[in-house]
């Protein structure tokens, strides 16, 4: 079976404690998009693991886990990250593998991308890893895969400073490197999972265009990235928050007002109090802070209108929630249902920055449940306030919630339904 879990938000959904915990069942783990502009937190036996580059699953002794095509990859930044997890005592040797066809980073990539985002009337808001500019170099056909490290042709036409780069790390990334497609069909009967990066919102065709990263982060990036047919996907999984975050500049129409001080009536004044109030809560509650960049995380909302679209243009199976938690201690919850744009009443996410800079939250209440939820074993022990919420969202959205997690450990996750039963 071929599983798929994607971020139906904008990123930093905690697409990497659900890999790993799905990865117990699985042989072999799929990054299939993005590069080090990537950053997964995992918490395993009270152990953190920041990890940017390397699939999730490496933690489990017995996996293997590949790079793959739809990655771009900074030789340093994975060395590094291999050394980290070796130092830790985690055992990568002979169970990383790299996709040939992904491309690399080089240094000056990354120079160009802080130059170039610095140099714009309205900045993009990137990570500075150079992530951009390799996928933009691989789209203008000047980029450099691992397969082209043995071009000799190809290797001699690259700058100097290039070759002075890459010398010291060719043959390490040969001896990993895997003809993907060769690889996946081998092993064509393995459990396999197929791990994205971002979300589905940051797209570079799905999401808030220009506000997107570079990569495939939707659904259909697994197929390509992955270098495997789509009707070999069996199942499609998409991971949110009981929130929404996004990092950087960009449309955000459920974001929490965190200007106390501006010109409003009385009660417009309290609205705003309240809800930056609950902005700080949230991102201290719920540690919402970028793994890659520490930039603290913008907060609002639950936006249900994005995560529909999120659920229908990927073909998500069964979705997975998490951080479910950080609402334990609160009175009310609010979601957004629609949003109000100019007087008319939106139930579909458009496609116009204009619209949807200027979208107001539509919001519906519900009850919290004012009860620890990390000590529940099981769905059935959740409060029924608890339930109410989630069940709102599996009918909203039109589809299942089969996982929820919460709390940032492995054991505080919640099965409902396994991807990998039928």
């Amino acid at each position: 079976m071929k599983v798929v879990i994607i971020g139906a938000q904008w990123g930093d959904e905690g697409k990497g404690k659900i890999v790993d915990y799905l990865a117990n069942e699985a042989q072999i783990i799929v990054r299939f998009s993005g590069g080090a502009n990537a950053g997964h937190t995992i918490v395993s036996g009270g152990e953190e693991y920041a990890l940017h580059l390397i699939p999730s699953g490496i933690l489990y002794p017995d996996k293997i886990v590949v790079l793959g095509a739809g990655m771009v990859i900074d030789p340093q930044a994975l060395f590094s990250e291999l050394s980290m997890l070796n130092d830790r005592g985690i055992k990568t040797e002979g169970r990383v593998f790299i996709s040939d066809r992904a491309h690399l980073v080089l240094p000056r990539y990354i120079e160009i991308d802080k130059q170039r985002d610095a140099g714009r009337k309205k900045p993009i808001g990137t990570t500075g890893r150079g992530i951009g500019i390799t996928y933009s170099m691989k789209s203008d056909r000047d980029g450099i895969r691992i397969a082209d490290l043995s071009w000799k042709e190809k290797m001699d036409d690259l700058e100097s400073s290039d070759r002075e780069f890459l010398e010291p790390h060719a043959d390490r990334l040969k001896a990993m490197s895997v003809d993907l497609a060769s690889f996946i069909k081998h092993h064509c009967n393995a459990q396999i999972l197929f791990e994205g990066a971002q979300g589905v919102l940051l797209d570079l065709d799905n999401g808030t265009y220009p506000y997107v990263s570079s990569g495939m982060s939707c659904a259909a990036g697994a197929a390509v990235g992955g270098c495997v047919g789509p009707r070999a996907l069996d199942k499609i999984l998409g991971v949110f928050k009981a929130y929404s975050t996004r990092v950087g500049n960009g449309p955000f129409p459920s974001e929490f007002d965190e200007d106390e001080g501006s010109e409003a009536s009385r009660s417009s004044e309290v609205s705003r109090k309240s809800e930056a109030s609950l902005s700080r809560f949230v991102r201290n509650t719920g540690r919402e802070y970028g793994v890659t960049t520490g930039r603290p995380r913008r907060c609002g909302y639950l936006d249900l209108v994005a995560l529909r679209y999120a659920c229908f243009t990927n073909s998500i199976d069964s979705l997975v929630m998490t951080h479910l938690d950080v609402y334990d201690t609160l009175d009310e919850i609010k979601a957004c249902v629609a949003y109000r744009i100019g007087g008319r009443v939106i139930e579909d996410f458009p496609a116009s920055i204009s619209d949807l800079n200027a979208a107001e939250p539509v919001l519906r209440s519900f009850p919290g449940w004012k009860r620890k939820l990390s000590g529940c074993l099981n769905y059935e022990e959740f409060p029924t306030a608890a339930m109410e919420y989630i069940e709102f969202i599996e009918r909203f959205c039109e589809t299942p919630i089969g996982i929820v997690s919460v709390g940032y450990d492995r054991k505080e996750t919640i099965i409902r339904k396994s991807p990998w039963r039928g």
